[in-house]
């Protein structure tokens, strides 16, 4: 995903295959949301903020990468391992976009300029990715006790 243009990304995600899909598409609205909480903490001169942001950013985008991969596997071969994996790497999503929401609102009370609202972009974003990707683990467990 790294390597395509927001267009081929956007065209892969709405192909009819099986990935990518909305595990990926949560995981890179929530590394959306970590570039906007790093920008709201450049302005807030928090430092330790920017780095985790762009930490939480980077493995976010390594998480929808990932995504794309484990559901690639299950549909392949439905083993104990990729029916774990379609669940866990959902999980490891939400984990981190809840990080980054927590994050944006502990930037957001330090800022008093308009780029507060991009701290509270960053957190509803966030926020949004971490529900959907909680809801596709659900999704996930419920699948595999049927396949």
């Amino acid at each position: 995903m790294r390597e395509q243009t927001l267009g081929e990304l956007l065209a892969a995600i709405g192909a009819r295959t099986p990935a990518p899909a909305s595990g990926s598409a949560a995981a890179l609205t929530a590394a959306l949301a970590a570039a906007l909480a790093e920008l709201a903490a450049r302005f807030a001169g928090d430092d330790e903020a920017i780095e985790r942001a762009h930490a939480l950013g980077r493995r976010l985008v390594e998480l929808a990468e990932e995504d794309a991969a484990v559901y690639g596997a299950f549909m392949a071969g439905q083993t104990e391992q990729t029916r774990a994996a379609i669940i866990r790497v959902p999980e490891q999503i939400a984990a981190a976009a809840a990080e980054v929401a927590e994050l944006a609102g502990r930037v957001h009370e330090q800022l008093r300029s308009s780029v507060a609202g991009d701290a509270e972009a960053a957190s509803a974003l966030a926020r949004a990715a971490e529900g959907v990707a909680r809801r596709l683990a659900e999704f996930n467990v419920d699948f595999c006790q049927n396949v």
